[in-house]
C-alpha cells in the first residue's frame, strides 16, 4: 500500500492510506520547502471574497426589465442574472424586494409591488422571493434581500397607492418631499411597520441577509423642508436638537431590527450600503479626507460610523462611487478610512463599485478608462480589511462597457471564492464529509461523498495535479474548482469535466455551513 501524507491542505494535516498510487503520483514533484517554491497566497485569487451585484427593482432598473411580463418571463430574466453571477464567479446576489413600501412576496404587511405587474397590489402569479431564494441556493449563491425602509412612492399622489396600503390607511404617517412620498421616520408606529415588513420576509423565507441601501432620511433638496417639526415636538423626548433626534430615530431602527433578526434567525446577516462619506474632515476631525457635498451624519441622519463601531450590523458596503485620485472624494483615501472604522470590530467591509459610471460618467476622465474598476480591486488588495465588492447595478455589469467587466473578471475573478466567514455569528465548522471516492468516467472524474453534519449547507471541491508538485496549503483559490449546494440525495456527486486524460489528481472535499465555516478536507485520488 502506498502511503500519502497530505500536508497543509486548507491549513489542516490529513494522513490517509490509499491503494497503490501510480509511480508519478508518489514520486513526482518536490515539496515547496524542498524546491524553494513560494506558498504565499496570490492576491488575485483570494480564497474568501464577497462578490455580488445589486439587482434593482425600483422603476424596473434591472428586474423585471419592465412591468407586465408573465411569470415565466420574469423567472427567466431572474435566472439570467443568477447565471451571470455564476459565470463571473460571484457568490451572492443582492436583490431588491421592497423598493417602495411594497413587496416582492405575498407580504402580510404590504401590497404587491407595482414593478411586477404595473399595478400595485397585482398578484404576479407566483412568489418571486421564494423563487429567488430557491434558485440562488441551487447555484450556491447567497441571496441578500434588499429593502428600502422609508420610501413610499416615486410620486406624490397618495391616492395612487393601492387602497389597502398602510400609507393610505395612515396618511398622517406620510410626508411629501422632493417629488416623492416618504414615511416619517420619527413616528414609532412607522418604525414598527418597517421592521414588521422586513421581519415578515426574514421569518418566512430562507434569505441569507437583510440589506439596506443609502436611503434613510431623504437626500436634501434645495428650497424644500422635510416637515417633521410637529413630530419632533410630539416625540422628541428631551433630545435637544432636531438633527440629533433624527439620528436617534434611525439608530433605533438599526438597533431594533438587528435584535429582531438575530432573535429570529441568528445566522441571517444584516448589512448596509451607505453613501460613502460619513463626514468630511473639515466638519469633524474623525471624518474622511473629502469635500463631499453630502455627509450621511448631517444630511441623511445616518450615523454610519457608529453603526460599525457599535457592531449593530454585520457588514457595511460604502458606495465608493468615485475614481482613484478624484480630489473631492478620492477612492484611495475613502477606502482606508473605512478600513480604519471596521478595524477591531466584527463588521465586514465590502466596497460598493460604480459600474454604472464606466464609459458614461464625465465626473472625472478615469471613468473612460476600462481599467478603473480593476485598479480599485488592485488597491483593495493592499487593504486587508476589505473583504469583497458589490457592483451597481446588474445591467451595467452585463453591459460590459469599454470591456471593463471582462477585464476585471479576467484579472480578479478567474477562480471561485468562498464567502468570508463571520465568526461572531458562528465559529464552529461542520464535521468533515466521509466516504469520498473518485472514479474516471467518459465525461471526467466523478467524485462521490456523504455528508456527516446536519448543519452542512454546501461543499467546496479542490483539485491538485499530482504531477505538478503543488503541496501548498489552500490559502488562496488556485486549487478551488467549485462550490455546490447540498441536495436531498444520500450521496453527493460532482464531475470534474476539466480533468485531463492520463493525469492523476488529488481532490479534496470540504463541508461548509451556512455562515461558510469550513471543515477539514477529506481527499481522494482520481
Amino acid at each position: 500500500m502506498g502511503v500519502l501524507r497530505i500536508v497543509g491542505v486548507l491549513g489542516a494535516t490529513v494522513g490517509l492510506v490509499f491503494g497503490a498510487l501510480p509511480a508519478t503520483a508518489r514520486t513526482t514533484g518536490a515539496r515547496p520547502a524542498e524546491s524553494g517554491a513560494s506558498c504565499a497566497a496570490d492576491p488575485s485569487t483570494p480564497l474568501r471574497q464577497f462578490r455580488a451585484s445589486w439587482v434593482a427593482s425600483v422603476v424596473n432598473i434591472d428586474w423585471p426589465s419592465r412591468t407586465g411580463l408573465t411569470a415565466a418571463q420574469q423567472q427567466a430574466e431572474l435566472l439570467g442574472w443568477f447565471d451571470d453571477a455564476v459565470r463571473q464567479h460571484h457568490n451572492a446576489v443582492v436583490l431588491q424586494v421592497r423598493p417602495t413600501a411594497d413587496a416582492f412576496w405575498p407580504s402580510k404587511v404590504e401590497p404587491w409591488s407595482r414593478y411586477l405587474t404595473g399595478v400595485q397590489g397585482g398578484n404576479p402569479g407566483y412568489d418571486p422571493l421564494a423563487f429567488a431564494v430557491a434558485e440562488a441556493h441551487k447555484r450556491n449563491l447567497e441571496l441578500h434581500a434588499w429593502f428600502n425602509p422609508y420610501r413610499v412612492s416615486m410620486g406624490t399622489d397618495l391616492n395612487a397607492l393601492s387602497p389597502e396600503h398602510p400609507a393610505r390607511q395612515h396618511p398622517e404617517w406620510v410626508l411629501a418631499y422632493g417629488g416623492k412620498l416618504y414615511y416619517n421616520p420619527g413616528i414609532p408606529a412607522v418604525r414598527k411597520l418597517v421592521e414588521d415588513a422586513i421581519m415578515d420576509a426574514v421569518s418566512r423565507y430562507d434569505i441569507d441577509g437583510v440589506h439596506f441601501d443609502d436611503y434613510f432620511y431623504p437626500y436634501p433638496v434645495a428650497g424644500q423642508v422635510f416637515d417633521d417639526a410637529a413630530t419632533y415636538a410630539q416625540y422628541g423626548g428631551g433630545i435637544p436638537t432636531l438633527a440629533e433626534w433624527r439620528r436617534n430615530n434611525i439608530n433605533l431602527l438599526i438597533q431594533e431590527l438587528q435584535h429582531r433578526i438575530k432573535a429570529a434567525k441568528p445566522w441571517v446577516k444584516f448589512g448596509i450600503s451607505p453613501f460613502a462619506v460619513w463626514r468630511n474632515k473639515a466638519t469633524d476631525p474623525l471624518g474622511s479626507d473629502t469635500t463631499a457635498g453630502v455627509q450621511t451624519y448631517d444630511d441623511l441622519a445616518a450615523d454610519t460610523r457608529r453603526w460599525v463601531r457599535e457592531e449593530w450590523i454585520d457588514y457595511i458596503v460604502p458606495q465608493v462611487y468615485w475614481a482613484g485620485g478624484f480630489a473631492p472624494a478620492d477612492y484611495n483615501k475613502i477606502v482606508p478610512w473605512w478600513a480604519e472604522q471596521v478595524r477591531g470590530t466584527d463588521v465586514h467591509l465590502y466596497i460598493g463599485q460604480a459600474t454604472y459610471k464606466v464609459g458614461t460618467s464625465t465626473q472625472s476622465p478615469d471613468w473612460a478608462d476600462p481599467a478603473e474598476l480593476s485598479d480599485h480591486l488592485a488597491f483593495n488588495a493592499t487593504v486587508p480589511e476589505v473583504k469583497g465588492d458589490i457592483y451597481f447595478s446588474a445591467k451595467d455589469v452585463r453591459a460590459d462597457r469599454l470591456g471593463a467587466t471582462s477585464l476585471l473578471n479576467a484579472t480578479w475573478y478567474t477562480r471561485p471564492a468562498l464567502v468570508p466567514a463571520m465568526s461572531h455569528l458562528d465559529s464552529r465548522p461542520p464535521l468533515p464529509v466521509h466516504s469520498v471516492k473518485a472514479a474516471t468516467t467518459a465525461t471526467g472524474v466523478r467524485l462521490q461523498w456523504r455528508a456527516t453534519s446536519a448543519d452542512t449547507t454546501s461543499y467546496a471541491i479542490y483539485r491538485r495535479d499530482l504531477t505538478g508538485g503543488d503541496w501548498c496549503p489552500d490559502n488562496d483559490a488556485r486549487n478551488l474548482l467549485a462550490t455546490q449546494r447540498t441536495t436531498a440525495a444520500t450521496q453527493e456527486t460532482y464531475t470534474d469535466a476539466t480533468a485531463l486524460p492520463g493525469h492523476h489528481y488529488l481532490y479534496s472535499i470540504t463541508a461548509l455551513d451556512r455562515t461558510w465555516n469550513q471543515s477539514i478536507p477529506i481527499p481522494a485520488v482520481g
